[in-house]
């Protein structure tokens, strides 16, 4: 599993891959508005820093929602750098763009997907990556891994390499269940991913060993 970290803060994205787990990164306008990146060339501008310190898959998505503003901006985004993918969002002008950028060679992610049948259309039009959000659906009384299992199980039936991107992942059980299901990838905060790290059991394991150390130094 792929462990991509949701942010548009540089040192938390130097945090992740320092501890030598990131593969990749996707933001947002409104992660990139937390952060007080504003403007056109601000925010172009900040996507090349964050590419600059991750591997690989920097999702940067765009504002428009028309075919021709689509593909303008994401001409755009692709243009920083190799590692750009593009964040689409899930209507009907985002698959005929998603489909253009497949032709195109950029990749691809289709974000906003909240349903088997959505996961299906951007699949077939050649999403590199697709976000279903686990979170969001949990908050209107929906099962967001059981949308995570069901995608999965149809793009095995059929052999679709659009890779799932398990997104809105609010804590380490959401984590450990996608991968359980089998995601391709999640992408979530970093304190989801330093989550995994801790276990009681761990603490007091170290606490012991550490004190039996001391006695023995005595």
């Amino acid at each position: 599993m792929k462990f991509f970290i949701d942010t548009a803060n540089l040192d938390e994205i130097r945090e992740a891959y320092d501890l030598g787990v990131l593969d990749g990164v996707t933001t947002n306008p409104s992660l990139m508005a937390k952060e007080g990146i504003t403007g056109p060339d601000n925010i172009l501008a900040h996507y090349k820093a964050i590419c600059d310190i991750v591997d690989d898959a920097v999702s940067a998505e765009v504002i428009s929602t028309d075919f021709d503003g689509m593909v303008k901006e994401g001409k755009a985004l692709a243009k920083i750098d190799d590692k750009i993918v593009v964040k689409i969002p899930m209507i009907k002008d985002g698959i005929k763009a998603i489909k253009y950028f497949s032709s195109e060679g950029i990749r691809t992610n289709c974000t906003l997907v909240f349903s088997p049948g959505q996961a299906i259309l951007a699949a077939k039009a050649g999403a590199s990556y697709l976000s279903p959000f686990v979170g969001r659906l949990d908050d209107i009384g929906f099962d967001g891994l059981e949308l995570i299992e069901q995608i999965v199980l149809i793009y095995g039936n059929y052999g679709f390499e659009t890779e799932v991107l398990a997104a809105s992942v609010r804590h380490s059980m959401h984590l450990i269940k996608c991968a359980e299901i089998g995601a391709d990838v999640v992408t979530c905060p970093l304190k989801v991913i330093t989550g995994l790290l801790s276990h009681p059991l761990t603490d007091k394991g170290l606490a012991q060993f550490l004190a039996d150390h001391a006695k023995g130094n005595n």
